[in-house]
């Protein structure tokens, strides 16, 4: 099964994913926030990275720009509901920036896992 980092300010939201993702075998690492979820990335092998994109000190965008520059063939899932004005053009930028997939908060689980099945197939 896989390493997967979830890189997420949202406590609630971690817990969700994880429980979910979990579920399916798969070993979860979190991160709260782009900083953070570099360093565990550096120490740890992933296979797969769902980061949003609204956070504080690192946000998502320049995360996966990151990741993908270090690791260009990582997979990453980014996620977002878009912030306080629900403007998802922000995962409209992070699949032109390297992102994989991207999922519009709030998702089901059964959309969360099609996502994660497609990256890591």
């Amino acid at each position: 099964m896989a390493h997967i980092l979830v890189i997420d300010d949202e406590e609630l939201a971690r817990f969700t994913i994880r429980e979910i993702v979990e579920g399916y075998g798969h070993t979860i690492i979190e991160a709260v926030n782009g900083n953070q979820g570099l360093e565990k990335f550096r120490q740890n092998d992933v296979d797969l990275i769902i980061t949003d994109i609204i956070m504080p000190e690192k946000e998502g965008i320049e995360t996966i720009i990151e990741l993908k520059r270090e690791q260009p063939d990582l997979k990453v899932i980014a996620i977002s509901g878009g912030g306080r004005t629900r403007n998802l053009d922000f995962l409209k930028l992070a699949g032109e920036m390297g992102a994989d997939t991207i999922l519009a908060k709030p998702f089901s689980s059964d959309e969360l896992m099609s996502a994660v099945n497609k990256c890591l197939n």
